[in-house]
């Protein structure tokens, strides 16, 4: 039995994965979901990872699953405890020595969305969360996901320091939505090859892949557990 560690993204929950775990339990997997700590300037990213290990327990055979945001974090966790592979899910891959906040700026997110933006009528890097996040979640679900958004990361994390010298020594994978309107496939090839040497794993799906088609992620987690040697 493998346990699927799944970590959320910035102003998010556990619950955002509660298809995806419904589906892996189904097939005999456990799943570990917890809520990053939230509402507290203090907070630092050694704060999230601690939750996720403490949350973990003495479980083992782990896979972690770090989405969007939740990248800066997983590597952490794949530290501390065993882990068998690590996947990144529409994940923000950190760099050492890189703050969260300079993201955007080192990678050139502004030119990559504005091209994919002309190229789609304005779709990616929508300002309305549902054309941009959520265009391919039902919109009940898509609403009930809004309403839980908290105030994730603090903004102390947004600006420290990404704390590793290096990636760990850990299988990796990257799991790419074709169809993100947030962190546009294109754009996203270059940085997973820039900065993991790999080729992603790509499946149909929007940023919010875990509400939208849940059964094809647990799929595509499933390949990675099982098959732990990323492309390249």
């Amino acid at each position: 039995m493998t346990t699927f560690v799944l970590i959320h993204g910035a102003g998010d929950v556990g619950w955002h994965f509660h298809l995806v775990a419904a589906e892996l339990r189904a097939r005999g997997h456990d799943v570990v979901a917890p809520d990053l700590p939230a509402d507290d300037e203090s907070l630092r990213l050694s704060d999230y990872a601690d939750a996720v290990v403490e949350a973990v327990g003495d479980r083992r055979d782990l896979v972690v699953v770090g989405h969007s945001f939740g990248a800066f974090t997983a590597p952490l966790v794949a530290e501390r405890v065993p882990v068998d592979v690590l996947v990144l899910l529409a994940g923000m891959v950190p760099a050492p020595g890189e703050p969260p906040e300079r993201w955007w700026e080192d990678l050139g997110y502004e030119s990559a969305v504005a091209e994919q933006a002309e190229r789609d009528g304005g779709l990616t890097g929508s300002a309305d969360p549902f054309m941009a996040f959520y265009h391919d979640v039902p919109r009940e679900l898509a609403a009930e996901a809004l309403s839980r958004e908290r105030a994730h990361p603090s903004s102390t994390t947004l600006a420290e320091l990404w704390p590793m010298a290096a990636w760990p020594e850990v299988p990796t994978r990257f799991v790419l939505c074709r169809q993100d309107r947030v962190l546009p496939a294109d754009f996203l090839r270059g940085v997973v090859r820039e900065r993991l040497g790999i080729e992603p794993d790509e499946i149909d799906g929007s940023h919010c892949v875990a509400l939208s088609r849940p059964a094809a992620l647990a799929d595509a987690l499933e390949r990675c557990a099982t098959n732990p040697a990323a492309p390249s």
